[in-house]
């Protein structure tokens, strides 16, 4: 069909094919859109593919192209309308006594305004994992962080106190076991007499 002999105006299954498409799209193929406007089932391949083509109807793509546009604007997301969609979602459930969620309706619009921040802070490693270099870097760095709470205390008092804290632990942990081995043959020696 030549653009001369194309009509002025849409019959009213091109229209039908064109809503049917632009409101169903990712959910119904082509000929499916052309069956459901009247066309034939055996032909709606073609019609679909001939109604789709600016050469062949170009009143039909214009249509399907300004359907595409209000489609598009009546669903658009804007800032606005999130919000107040939040905003009826949280009072139909404030309504219905659904409190848990109302908050997470209010909770998703202070969200959408930039009213909360995410952080998430990973932490890796262990003191124990570092070396003595490391750790006297570590309290270095903590020591002058806190120094305005630290009134008075020199950095090498601290490190004699972490040391002998440190030796305290490991003899405490090493007498544990000794006496832990002691009892233990001190039992086994009861049990053969």
């Amino acid at each position: 069909m030549s653009s001369m002999t194309q009509p002025k105006r849409l019959t009213e299954m091109q229209m039908k094919f064109a809503y049917e498409l632009v409101t169903n799209e990712g959910r119904k193929t082509g000929a499916e859109c052309a069956i459901a406007a009247g066309y034939s089932p055996d032909a709606a391949i073609v019609y679909a593919s001939k109604l789709q083509n600016p050469k062949t109807y170009p009143l039909v793509v214009q249509y399907i192209g300004q359907l595409r546009s209000e489609y598009q604007k009546k669903y658009d997301v804007t800032f606005e309308r999130h919000i107040s969609e939040l905003a009826k979602l949280r009072d139909n459930a404030r309504e219905s006594k659904a409190w848990s969620a109302a908050v997470n309706a209010e909770v998703a619009r202070g969200k959408a305004a930039g009213l909360y921040v995410e952080q998430k802070i990973i932490r890796t490693g262990k003191l124990e994992d570092l070396t003595a270099e490391q750790l006297e870097a570590r309290m270095k760095e903590i020591i002058n962080e806190y120094s305005p709470i630290l009134e008075g205390v020199v950095l090498d008092d601290i490190k004699k106190e972490v040391k002998s804290k440190q030796k305290e632990i490991n003899y405490s942990s090493s007498e544990s076991s000794s006496s832990k081995s002691s009892s233990k043959s001190s039992s086994e020696s009861d049990s053969q007499s």
